[in-house]
């Protein structure tokens, strides 16, 4: 789950990472209020779930309420476009109205699981400000790195050791010790999966603060954590997104035209993965999950369908712990009641398959079935085509 820059400044200042101050707002005129209590000169930032803000036009400077009020009211209601959020953008709705910081440096800093590892990963560079992805890509070797043994935790002279490749001196090294510290408890505590400050400022006074701030949660985990999960801001997912997760389904909306639906994780990628190699693209990833009935299947069927970029549905189930004749009994069903008008794969293989085709055989609907995966891919694909 993703949150806001306000939100993420909140969690971190509860947790002893300096933030500036600063305040949300939903109309100009609570910009201009906002901005007369931080003493005038504030920066005006947008709020969305996606970085490069700066670059569309939503962070802009302003030099006293009036203009706060103003510049406000010309980023809320705008769809601003990142390179993150695509041509379509992302309608704003709320601005953080923030105390303008007199910037020195700006540095980086993150942390984030590395899965190869299974460790956490705490990440510096004094390149603040840029996009990590481009820095590693132009100049790795100004990232620095410390790997963080799940045991023990963040040991302290790690902390002194990014700070120091920052950069950081005398007093700013102690201030830079504390925030990377601070910043790890924070994760650690809020099962994020992911923390970025970018940037992390030094101020011409000295002062060390997090200028921006990133924060990703794990999904698994947020039943432990129901004050962050009364943070999900659903203006800013996917509609279809939503929709899957009041029925538990794990869906993600893709850019391409087939529709995929299949049971587990790692079948859905190696899907997704052999549509492509057939010449298509997924329009989604939709995992169903193993304890499958047809309410859940139906379900998926009229959110799949629902995505108008959906040039054709492929349906590869393997039964595991979900029976495939339940699978099928859930696709005749959401086919009598749903129109769908794209062509529609099927392959089932595993438990009850041959009761699950006999279903499917005796429905009367129109339908290809396939037996493998890669015919089953090659067929949707040549579907796809047809269509065009």
């Amino acid at each position: 789950m993703k949150i806001h820059e306000y939100q993420a400044k909140e969690i971190l200042k509860s947790f002893g990472v300096p933030v500036p101050e600063g305040g949300v707002a939903r109309t100009p005129e609570d910009a201009e209020a906002i901005a007369k209590t931080l003493g005038g000169h504030v920066v005006v930032k947008a709020q969305i779930h996606a970085g490069g803000r700066g670059k569309g036009g939503g962070i802009k400077l302003a030099a006293d309420p009036s203009e706060a009020k103003r510049v406000a009211s010309e980023i809320l209601g705008m769809h601003l476009v990142t390179p993150q959020t695509g041509s379509e953008g992302q309608k704003v709705q709320s601005v953080w109205v923030e105390q303008a910081t007199d910037i020195d440096r700006e540095l980086y800093l993150g942390i984030v699981l590395d899965r190869a590892q299974s460790r956490l990963v705490v990440m510096a560079s004094r390149a603040g400000g840029m996009d990590i992805e481009e820095v590693a890509a132009t100049a790795p070797e100004q990232i620095l790195k410390e790997v963080v043994h799940p045991g023990v935790g963040l040991q302290p002279f790690q902390a002194r050791r990014l700070a120091l490749g920052l950069g950081l001196a005398g007093e700013q090294l102690k201030q830079g010790v504390a925030f990377i510290t601070a910043l790890y408890k924070a994760y650690e505590e809020t099962d994020c999966s992911l923390a970025e400050i970018n940037p992390l400022v030094v101020s011409k006074t000295g002062d060390v603060s997090a200028l921006d701030a990133k924060m990703n949660f794990d999904d698994n985990a947020l039943y432990r954590h129901p004050d962050i999960q009364a943070l999900r801001d659903l203006d800013e997912e996917d509609p279809l997104e939503v929709e899957a997760s009041q029925f538990a389904l794990n869906y993600i909306k893709l850019d391409g035209e087939v529709g995929c639906m299949v049971n587990g994780a790692g079948l859905a990628m190696a899907t997704m993965d052999i549509v492509k190699y057939a010449g298509s693209s997924p329009a989604n990833f939709l995992d169903v999950g193993g304890g499958t009935n047809v309410a859940r299947v139906k379900n998926a069927m009229r959110i799949l369908t629902s995505d108008t970029d959906v040039k054709a549905v492929l349906i590869n189930i393997f039964g595991g712990i979900v029976r495939c004749d339940r699978v099928a009994e859930g696709v005749v069903e959401a086919l009598k009641d749903i129109e769908i008008d794209v062509p529609l794969v099927i392959r089932l293989q595993g438990t009850n398959a041959e009761e699950g085709a006999q279903i499917l055989e005796n429905s009367g609907l129109e339908f290809a079935v396939a037996r493998k995966l890669k015919e089953a891919a090659e067929a949707i694909v040549a579907a796809v085509q047809r269509a065009a």
